[in-house]
């Protein structure tokens, strides 16, 4: 049997959890993918209030779960075979430590791994509006190979709730990662006039 797709998702402390969360449940329906979790103090903070999840609850998600200041963790090292690495949602604290190589924790640690193995990182920047050096850090780590992936709704999709729109965004990622998925319904142009 081949080795799983390893995918690391981090969940940092911008508003947002929801769509670490629903990313965590779309991976544990691929088959030949293991997920890695790794969430900061203030990703924990958001999860708690805006989800209701506790932490067990979360770490049942994943198939491995790694606390934030385990340095020494299997995914802060070049020679774990991750094929990529989700952060969602990236606050622009953890944006601007990944722009500027500070792994000060094993989130920023991990990603700054999967660039220097120049593997695939993606990001779901939160925040608005934005200013000059958040913008010049998304340049930045464009610049380093990371992809820079707000979470903005598509609106030609008819989305009918919130969780049509965090599917969106999720399968956006998951497109990223070129893993395959049913989670939101791929565009077929326009309808053609009568």
């Amino acid at each position: 049997m081949p080795e799983p797709r390893r995918i690391i998702v981090g969940i940092s402390g911008a508003s947002g959890a929801v769509y670490g969360v629903a990313l965590l449940r779309a991976l544990r329906t691929i088959e030949e993918v293991e997920s890695h979790l790794v969430v900061s103090a203030a990703g924990w903070l958001n999860i708690a209030h805006e989800t209701g999840m506790d932490a067990a609850a979360v770490h049942a998600l994943a198939d491995v779960v790694h606390p934030i200041d385990a340095i020494g963790a299997s995914i802060a090292s070049g020679s774990f075979a991750a094929s990529g690495m989700v952060v969602a949602p990236c606050s622009m604290r953890t944006l601007a430590a990944i722009a500027h190589g500070l792994a000060d924790n094993l989130l920023t640690r991990a990603a700054d791994v999967i660039l220097k193995e120049r593997r695939r990182l993606v990001l779901l920047a939160r925040e608005t509006p934005l200013h000059l050096v958040h913008l010049r850090n998304m340049t930045t780590v464009t610049e380093m190979g990371a992809i820079v992936c707000p979470p903005v709704p598509a609106f030609y999709q008819k989305p009918q709730t919130v969780d049509d729109i965090v599917q969106h965004s999720v399968a956006r990622a998951l497109d990223l990662l070129e893993l395959e998925h049913d989670l939101a319904p791929r565009w077929q142009g326009l309808p053609k006039n009568p």
